[in-house]
């Protein structure tokens, strides 16, 4: 019995001395990536020291994000960007995501020349993104356009039917909380979801119009929500140019007077090269060992993506 007693002693002293170099390990490489993470954002940034062209990338799904809003901040004042491009390459977003990054580009605009270059997509939001730019160059086979406004939700009620579960709710007015999912939803409803949808639209138009210079007749032909290919764009006025990256540097070099053959500078969000609090921390976990603690700290610092409801995106349809 004594010698399972020391034995236990013996088990229990080395688990504490392994908790405490784990917990040591854990801050030492915590303090250590903090540290030069802070050294790698305090210090001066040898980029941003020389004369350049800014390129400013917005891909995927378009939602607000206050980080974007800060990187626009920041080029425009920057004393070393001659000039921007904004290299597009995403089907859209939320309507309230587009126009955000739709202002800030304008707002942009009125300190440096901007121009912006479609990758391989600018539909929808992302035509929105690219109608704050001060001219549109585009590859010949990029799409653009699907100029429209989408709502969409589930409805679920004859699911919860058959398997016998209803949602029952107590409401201050009929259109209160609609379109819920759980019943079907009313005409009533659906004509107030259509009037908020029109009125997006409408704004979309507007936009197109204004920035593209277009007669009601020419907005008639390309805003019925249908993509185009920048081919078929050109002659619409919803590109000026098709080409490459490079023929869009060279239009702000000509007609902006840009310095010619300045270096292309990718300028991204803070927070974007990986490092923050959270990700350092969850290196220290995997360091010292704490699986399950570097996973929940991974998590803690993924982004989401937060939908305000009415969306302004390409969605590419099978047929039935």
């Amino acid at each position: 019995m004594a010698v399972d007693a020391d034995l236990i002693a013996d088990r229990r002293r080395l688990r504490r001395k392994l908790s405490f170099w784990r917990i040591a390990a854990f801050a030492v490489a915590i303090l250590a990536v903090v540290g030069a993470g802070l050294a790698w954002s305090g210090g001066r940034n040898p980029v941003a020291s020389r004369q350049q062209v800014a390129r400013i990338a917005v891909s995927g799904f378009i939602a607000g994000d206050q980080r974007m809003a800060d990187l626009f901040r920041r080029v425009g004042e920057s004393s070393a960007v001659e000039g921007v491009v904004i290299a597009i390459n995403s089907p859209g977003g939320t309507t309230s995501g587009s126009e955000e990054l739709f202002r800030n580009i304008r707002t942009l605009a009125g300190k440096k020349p901007v121009v912006a270059f479609v990758e391989g997509m600018a539909a929808s939001g992302g035509y929105i993104t690219a109608l704050g730019a001060d001219r549109i160059v585009a590859r010949e086979t990029a799409l653009v356009g699907s100029i429209g406004v989408l709502f969409q939700y589930p409805d679920v009620s004859r699911l919860l039917n058959t398997i016998g579960v209803s949602v029952e709710s107590i409401k201050s007015s009929p259109l209160k909380a609609e379109p819920s999912g759980f019943t079907p939803t009313s005409p009533e409803a659906k004509a107030a979801l259509q009037s908020v949808v029109d009125d997006t639209y409408g704004w979309f138009k507007g936009l197109v119009a204004d920035r593209r210079g277009l007669s009601a007749e020419e907005l008639a032909a390309v805003s019925d929500g249908r993509i185009f290919s920048a081919r078929q764009g050109m002659p619409l006025r919803l590109v000026d140019q098709l080409g490459s990256e490079r023929d869009a540097i060279a239009w702000l070099e000509r007609d902006r007077k840009v310095p010619a053959n300045l270096p292309v500078e990718d300028w991204k969000p803070r927070g974007s090269s990986g490092f923050s609090l959270w990700s350092a921390a969850a290196f220290g976990a995997d360091v010292a060992g704490l699986d399950g603690v570097a996973d929940l700290l991974r998590s803690a610092a993924s982004p989401t993506v937060k939908l305000d409801g009415l969306l302004a995106v390409w969605q590419p349809r099978a047929d039935r």
